[in-house]
Order: C-alpha cells, then sequence, then structure tokens
C-alpha cells in the first residue's frame, strides 16, 4: 500500500509539473513625471478567466521587480498597485521563458480610503503598515485566522499559537482597531473564521497615546489588526460543542459574537478535565496543543498571560467571559471585557538532586503532592475619549478577585556520599487566600500644531491586598551526633496591602518639524508595601492556636520611592528612526519593622539610566534595528530585611540591609529580510546583558547539610544569545507546496556565586539547532516532519567541580490528511530522549495524539473522535542543571484518553445583516 501511494504521488506531481511552463518576468517602475523609481510597488499576476492570484512580488529601490514562477495558461493578468499612483493593468502573453517589459511608468492619481479598501493586491506596503488582502490567500474552507496567518509571508505561528513576523513577535491583536478579549490573541485567531476578515494590517505596536501623539516604537513588537468588511459587520455568529471520553473525560465550549457596526458583544464559556483553557471547539485542529500550551506555577496555570485558576498536574477548569465594545457618540470609545475562572488541580512530583561543595557532594530526594481549588473574577474597561483632533484621554480600570485553597504535603530527605542519612523533613499544610486588586491608567495627550509637539501625562495607580490562613504541620530531624528533632504546629494569618502610585509627564519639543525632536520627561513611582504573619502555636493547654510565636511573625512597611528626570531626543526620517534618552534615578528604600525595631533601616541611592534604540528600514523587504538600555534595579524586601526567616528549620535565610542596586547594561540588535516573491526570509537577532552589584545567595552548608543563606553583591555576571532562521516556500506546481524552515539558537551564560561560602563562576554554553519541513498537496494531504537537538555544556572554575554536558533529541511528526472529502485525519507524533537522566526515571517516551473529524450538515457541523497520547507514554521527566546543584525531576501528567464530541456553527453576518442559513435551528 505505502508503495502504490507513493508511485501516484510521484505520477500526481510529476503530471503536473509537465503541464506548466516556466517563465521569468522583469520591468521597471517610475514616476512618470519625475523619472524617479517606484519602491514598494505591488505587482501581481492573475489567472484572465477567474482573476486568481498566480503570483507577486514587490519592486525594489531601484523600482526594479523580477517574477519567476510556472504556469500552465497562455497569458496572465498583470497588475501594478502603489498607493497614491493609478494603478495599471495590462493582459502579458507568456510566449517565452524571458519577459521583459521594460520600463513601465505610472501616474499620479487619488489616495482616497475607499480607492485603497478596494484594492486587490494581494500585498500593499503603506509608509508603516504591511497589508495583506485575504482573499489573495487561498486556505481549506471554513479555516480560522491562525490558518489564514499561517499561509502570509514573513508569518509564522507555533504550536502554542504565538504569532512572529519576520521574526518579531505579536504580542496584540485587534479588530477593527479595537482589543478582542482583551491580551490573549489566540481566542481571536482560533475561533474567527478568515471569511469574515478582508485585510490582515500588520504595524508596530504602540499604546493609543504613543500613536495619538505620533510617537515611534521601539519595533520590538508587532500588532495585528483584522479588519471586517462592512458587509460582515452585522449580524450573529458562533459554535457550541461537547464532548465525552474515556476516564470520565470531557469538554464542553460556546462562542456567540453579535456584531452591529461600532457596536461588538462577544460571549465565551467552556470546562473540562483535560488540561485545556476551556475553549477548544471539538475539531481536531489545535485540540492537542492545549495540553502542553500552558505555563505553570504553583498559584495557577496560564494561557498567553491569562490566568485560569490551579497548577500544574491534572486541572478541572470552569470559565466564561464576555467582550464588549462601542462608540458612543463622537470622541468616545468603550471597550470592556470579564472572565469567570474556576479550576480544582491535582499534582504530584518527585526529584533527586546532586549538590555541590567545595569540599564535596551530598544528595536530597523530594516528594510533593498538592491539591487545590480556585475561583477567579476579572474585569478590564477602556475608555477612549477623543476631545477634539487635539486632545485624547485614555482610561483602563482593571479589576481582579480570587480565593484559593490549596492542601499539601511534602517530604525531603539528604544524605552524604556514602548514602548516610543526614537529615529529614516532612510537611503537611492547608492555605487559604483571599486577593483582590484595582488598577487604574490614565493618559492625557495634547498636541500642539501640526510640527508633532505635544504634552502627555501618564498615571497609573494600583491597590492590592492579599489575605489567608495557613495551617501548618512539620516534622524536622537533624541526624547528628547530638540528635535533634523539630516539631511544629502553627497557624498563621497573613495580610499583604500594596499601594502603588506612577506618574509621568512628558513634554516633546520639534527641533525640526516631524523629524527631530527634544522630549522633556519627568517620572516618578512610590510603591508601599505592608506586611503582616501573626503566628500562633499549638497549646496542649487550651487545645487552640494561642501561643504567638514571634520568631515566626512580621510586621512591617516597606517602600520604594523613584523620581527620575530624564532628556531624550528622537529622530524620525522615512527609513531612519532613532531615539537616545538620559535620566537619573533618585530611589529611596525604607523598611519600617514593628516586631523588630532593630531591622528598620532607611537608605537611598543615585545612578545614571540610558536607553536608546535604531530603526532602519531598508526596505519593504529588509530592516535592521537595536536598541541599548541602562537600568538600575533595588535588591527584593527578602534579600535586604535583615530578619532571619526560620520557617524552613533546613534552610535559614536572613536578609542583607547593605545590598546594593543592581545596574544591568542590555544590548538587542536585529536584522530580517523577506523576499515576497522568492519566498525566502531570514532573521538574525541577539543580545546580552552586564551586570554591575548583582544580587546572589550566599549559602553556608553545615555538616549536617542545614543551609543558612543570606544575600551579597556580586560583579562579572553576563549572558549572551542569538537567534537566527531561515525559511524557504518553494512552489512545485499549482499543487503543491513546500516550506523549510531552519533556526539556530544559542546561549551562552556566566555567573558569579558562592558555594559554601566560596565565590566561584560557572559558564554554561547552550547550542539548539532545529530543522522543519513542511510539504502540502493542495486539499489532499500535509506532512510536517521537524528535528530539535539541544546541547548544554556547562564549566565550573572550582576544581571540586565535576563539568557538565547535556543532550536532548526531540523529533516530531504532524501529517494532515483532507480526502475523503468532510474528512479530516489529523496525527502528532514526537519523540523525546534525555540520555542524561538518573535511573528510575524515563529517558526516552512516544507522545502520539491522532483523531478523525467529519463535516456534516452542510458544513455546519463537525463530529469528532480524538485520542490523547495514544501510546500512554506521555512524561515530562527532565533535568535541570544550575551554578550549584543538577536536578531530575517528574510530575502527574495527562495520560491516555479517547473522546467524541460535536460541534456546531452558526452565521447571519451578511450584506445589511441579512440572514443566512444556520443548517440547523438555534434555541
Amino acid at each position: 500500500m505505502k508503495y502504490l501511494f507513493g508511485f501516484l504521488f510521484l505520477l500526481t506531481t510529476a503530471v503536473g509539473w509537465s503541464q506548466s511552463k516556466p517563465f521569468e518576468l522583469q520591468g521597471t517602475l517610475v514616476d512618470d513625471q519625475t523619472e524617479q523609481p517606484l519602491e514598494s510597488a505591488t505587482i501581481y499576476l492573475e489567472q484572465v478567466r477567474d482573476s486568481s492570484l498566480v503570483t507577486y512580488t514587490i519592486s525594489d529601490k531601484n523600482g526594479s521587480f523580477y517574477i519567476k514562477d510556472r504556469t500552465s495558461r497562455d497569458s496572465l493578468r498583470l497588475t501594478v498597485s502603489y498607493i497614491g499612483y493609478r494603478s495599471i493593468q495590462q493582459v502579458v502573453v507568456i510566449d517565452a521563458a524571458e519577459i521583459d517589459l521594460g520600463v513601465l511608468s505610472m501616474q499620479q492619481g487619488e489616495t482616497l480610503d475607499e480607492v485603497l479598501i478596494k484594492s486587490r493586491a494581494p500585498i500593499t506596503v503603506k509608509k508603516d503598515t504591511l497589508e495583506f488582502n485575504v482573499k489573495s490567500f487561498k486556505t481549506r474552507k471554513d479555516a480560522t485566522v491562525e490558518d489564514l496567518l499561517k499561509e502570509l509571508p514573513g508569518v509564522e505561528v507555533d504550536p502554542d499559537g504565538q504569532i512572529t513576523v519576520n521574526g518579531k513577535p505579536v504580542n496584540k491583536i485587534l479588530v477593527n482597531g479595537k482589543p478582542f478579549f482583551s491580551d490573549d490573541p489566540t481566542i481571536t485567531t482560533r475561533n474567527l473564521t478568515k471569511e469574515l476578515i478582508e485585510k490582515v494590517q500588520v504595524t508596530d505596536t504602540k499604546t493609543d497615546a504613543e500613536a495619538f501623539a505620533g510617537e515611534a516604537s521601539d519595533g520590538e513588537n508587532k500588532t495585528i489588526n483584522l479588519t471586517i468588511s462592512e458587509e460582515n459587520n452585522k449580524g450573529v455568529f458562533g459554535r457550541l460543542a461537547a464532548g465525552g471520553g474515556t476516564d470520565e473525560r470531557y469538554e464542553y465550549a460556546g462562542f456567540f459574537n453579535r456584531f452591529d457596526n461600532d457596536q461588538r458583544l462577544s460571549v465565551l464559556a467552556g470546562g473540562n478535565n483535560t488540561n485545556s483553557p476551556g475553549f477548544s471547539f471539538g475539531e481536531i485542529r489545535g485540540m492537542f496543543g492545549s495540553a502542553r500550551s500552558f505555563s505553570v506555577s504553583s498559584g495557577g496555570f496560564q494561557v498567553n498571560g491569562r490566568n485560569f485558576g490551579g497548577g500544574q498536574g491534572i486541572t478541572v477548569s470552569n470559565n466564561a467571559g464576555a467582550n464588549f465594545s462601542d462608540n458612543f457618540g463622537k470622541g468616545l470609545d468603550l471597550t470592556a471585557d470579564y472572565f469567570y475562572a474556576n479550576a480544582n488541580t491535582e499534582d504530584r512530583s518527585t526529584s533527586e538532586r546532586e549538590n555541590f561543595l567545595p569540599e564535596g557532594r551530598f544528595f536530597t530526594e523530594s516528594n510533593f503532592n498538592s491539591d487545590s481549588d480556585s475561583d477567579s473574577h476579572s474585569a478590564n474597561l477602556q475608555f477612549n475619549i477623543k476631545v477634539d483632533s487635539t486632545f485624547l484621554i485614555n482610561i483602563a480600570p482593571s479589576f481582579r478577585y480570587s480565593e484559593r485553597e490549596s492542601r499539601s504535603s511534602s517530604s525531603e530527605i539528604s544524605s552524604d556520599v556514602n548514602g548516610q542519612l543526614t537529615n529529614r523533613g516532612d510537611i503537611q499544610s492547608i492555605n487559604a487566600n483571599l486577593t483582590r486588586n484595582f488598577t487604574n491608567q490614565l493618559d492625557i495627550t495634547k498636541r500642539f500644531g501640526n510640527a508633532g509637539s505635544f504634552l502627555k501625562f501618564a498615571m497609573t495607580n494600583e491597590f492590592d491586598s492579599d489575605g489567608g490562613v495557613q495551617q501548618l504541620q512539620s516534622n524536622t530531624e537533624i541526624f547528628d551526633d547530638i540528635p535533634e528533632t523539630i516539631v511544629r504546629d502553627q497557624r498563621t494569618d497573613r495580610d499583604t496591602e500594596l499601594n502603588s502610585f506612577f506618574g509621568e509627564l512628558t513634554y516633546r519639543i520639534p527641533l525640526k518639524a516631524k523629524k527631530l525632536f527634544l522630549d522633556a520627561r519627568f517620572h516618578h513611582r512610590d510603591d508601599t508595601r505592608r506586611n503582616v504573619e501573626s503566628t500562633f502555636d499549638f497549646d496542649e493547654d487550651t487545645q487552640g492556636y494561642s501561643q504567638f510565636n514571634s520568631d515566626l511573625s512580621t510586621n512591617f512597611r516597606y517602600t520604594n520611592q523613584r523620581t527620575t528626570p530624564s532628556l531624550s531626543l528622537q529622530l524620525r526620517e522615512e527609513k531612519v528612526t532613532a531615539n537616545i534618552r538620559l535620566g537619573r534615578v533618585f530611589r529611596t528604600l525604607s523598611n519600617t519593622d514593628e516586631l523588630r525595631p532593630e531591622t528598620t533601616f532607611k537608605r537611598s541611592f543615585e545612578a545614571f539610566e540610558v536607553s536608546g534604540f535604531l530603526s532602519l528600514q531598508f526596505s519593504a523587504r529588509s530592516s535592521l534595528y537595536g536598541n541599548y538600555n541602562l537600568n538600575n534595579r533595588p535588591p527584593d524586601l527578602s534579600q535586604l530585611q535583615p530578619f532571619q526567616d526560620v520557617s524552613d528549620p533546613l534552610n535559614v535565610v536572613t536578609g542583607n540591609p547593605n545590598l546594593k542596586p543592581t545596574n544591568s547594561h542590555q544590548v538587542y540588535m536585529g536584522y530580517n529580510n523577506f523576499d515576497f516573491q522568492k519566498g525566502t526570509g531570514y532573521n538574525i537577532f541577539g543580545g546580552g546583558a552586564f551586570q554591575q552589584d548583582q544580587v546572589v545567595a550566599r549559602t553556608i552548608v553545615d555538616e549536617n547539610f542545614v543551609r543558612n543563606t543570606t544575600y551579597a553583591n556580586v560583579n562579572g555576571n553576563r549572558n549572551f544569545w542569538i537567534n537566527a532562521s531561515f525559511n524557504k516556500d518553494q512552489k512545485l506546481d499549482t499543487i503543491h507546496k513546500l516550506r523549510f524552515f531552519v533556526s539556530l539558537s544559542a546561549t551562552s551564560n556566566r555567573s558569579i556565586n558562592f558555594n559554601n561560602d566560596v565565590e566561584y563562576a560557572t559558564v554554561s554554553n547552550a547550542l539548539t539547532p532545529g530543522l522543519r519541513v513542511s510539504y502540502e498537496w493542495k486539499d489532499v494531504l500535509t506532512f510536517i516532519p521537524n528535528y530539535r537537538i539541544s546541547y548544554t555544556d556547562t564549566n565550573y572554575d572550582l576544581d571540586s567541580l565535576e563539568d557538565r554536558q547535556f543532550i536532548n533529541h526531540n523529533v516530531g511528526i504532524e501529517t494532515i490528511s483532507l480526502v475523503p472529502k468532510k474528512l479530516e485525519w489529523r496525527n502528532e507524533i514526537n519523540f523525546t530522549y534525555n540520555p542524561d537522566v538518573a535511573p528510575g526515571f524515563q529517558r526516552s517516551s512516544w507522545f502520539w495524539n491522532t483523531g478523525l473529524s467529519y463535516s456534516v450538515l452542510k458544513d455546519k457541523g463537525t463530529i469528532s473522535l480524538k485520542v490523547f497520547d495514544l501510546l500512554n507514554q506521555n512524561t515530562n521527566a527532565r533535568r535541570t542543571s544550575t551554578q550549584n546543584f543538577i536536578q531530575d525531576s517528574e510530575s502527574l501528567v495527562l495520560r491516555r484518553y479517547a473522546m467524541l464530541s460535536f460541534s456546531w456553527k452558526f452565521n447571519s453576518l451578511g450584506k445589511k445583516g441579512e440572514v443566512k442559513d444556520y443548517g440547523m435551528p438555534f434555541y
């Protein structure tokens, strides 16, 4: 069977290739009056019969263009489009292998928005915007925005939904210029369908106030704006889905949208016990990534920055949210969203650690079990008030409220190189927390004249409170010549409050109208934190927690005040943007301890802060950019406060009030180049950081391996990193396409630390090359193999510490079959090999997900059957290397299950809100 399939594939490819003929087309574009070359014009070829796009390119700085392709047609329609000029159209007869159109003159014409919107050019290059015409890029039927983005030149979308454009990350996605469910791009890209979108616009990321004031972006991040045509901006659309599976696995989700021109209402809800954020709609596409695409912390899991509660392990979640936006009269825009998240998480983990000392080694083994429940509410509002064409007010309040209860148990044992036990500890605890937060951001911007002058005031207030109760029981044994046992049965009442104020005033003085500016800026920040922890020991006489433990209690007020006046110079030319800023920071740190007056302190610091960036836009294809920052960062309160924390008997921590702030020098540079015609692009970017007075832990380990830790400033820490990638799209013929993606990342870190009070340096170098190839047989098959290897080399300048090398292999294959029609079969196979993990931990594993989906009800419904971890080998065994230890760890993960689900979509978007056929009744 496999030989027959291979023969049919080769035969189909050969037939398609033989029926098409190669051609090369070139020419030069100039202004008909000045005869100056026209750079960044769009040149594209269409089939005469149905106007379907064949290929396109962008003119270079000399106005020249070159197209190389294949076609089975005898003639094609050529269109040249350029903003501010009348388009050129002519039919080109493909009667030779090489066709030279000579010099084409373009006449200046109207630049009305109505004309630009109706442009059929696949790509339009504006002054600061790259715009894609959605109809020019073919995708499968019912494709999502994420599917569309993967087809756009220069755009990469990873399995977790993170987007880059020419190597730069996308951190904001807008719909018709407004946020869509706040800061979670995947809700937009994985739920809106391509058929709704008219244009995809890519710009440098700016805040509304920065855009209004005309400030330049540093160019490090990109924003994607999805424009919806007027005819598709009125009506309702959405999806409903539910599924059930083996091991009592389940999922449900709903997504409803109502668009009425400027007014937009969206509601979503979901729940599952498969470690997903709850917005999976039952289809095969993207349904597995949710089990591996979120970050884990003790307080919950996050998807693209949004916290859904719970923790690592297996999470049962229920979520709901709503988003609303509208224009209330002239000059007033409102966007609002609300989210509710409920989660229960079970977690189990185990680890083995080899700890290094100058005079030897010791070993620790630990186990951890937890179960937690959380409920959280969040709401965000954003008001844009445009008083007039020169005066803008932005107000953005946000609210957070969460409750969390967790139950955990842990154990740890330490032993020497001979296997002799030195200490052991067991802890059981119950925690209950209540967190409330209110933050308000205010921006007021006033422009003066037409030269670029403005006055801007920005202010942020934050009020945060975190209260809770912890009940803890612990038993610690130290095996010495004189054994010691420490038993604790305690309750701790916690109350933490943060009151933060930030204000900044900026006045821009044009030195050269619209090109060169001097900014005078005054920045002030005041953070005041109050922390009260009252610990009570269990009293056998009263049978209650009534004995106040002053050693484990705190009551302090910590203030961090920072004032920074600065001047900056900014240059804005057509292809050059540059900025340099110099400021002087005046910082005061103070701490008042009500329980221990002797630990009260107040310290003042002064330092220079410098920042600057440079961006060179060589053409629509390539740019060079870079920045430098010198930042001053104070130590954390826990590092400064001269309070001895004995809450962990095996690791006593004492702060150091004599610590200095850290000065960090950071450099970042990048270059990207993309040839729209050849479908090739490469990016290279990297940076480094040097720290002065870096704060590090200074630990002394006694003969029983009990740690006593404080903090110290060190010099000599630095890190470098570089990433490079190359991608190539190769169209074999009209139905077969290849895409290559090669990447390489390298890091080098040098850190100064202390090992049992002996200072030493660690140098860790890592190299990670990767290769991904995508073969697409249109409407039939997609085959995507990939391979990545990670190599780490760690060296110590202490003779007693042994240098270490680690290697990790990861091989993956993704297949998508679309035959027969209406049936989709997907597979994701990953093989991981960690040869260096300790015995007892799983070194290699196969991770295979597979699924079938079938379209029903005139493509309005989808029936899906998916199997997660088909081979039942999922694992997260990993090795971690730091300056003082090597650790192997493994924790609870989701294992094999099968699920059958059904998804149904409805849509009434259309011209003037004309109702379309839903496909089935909607109640």
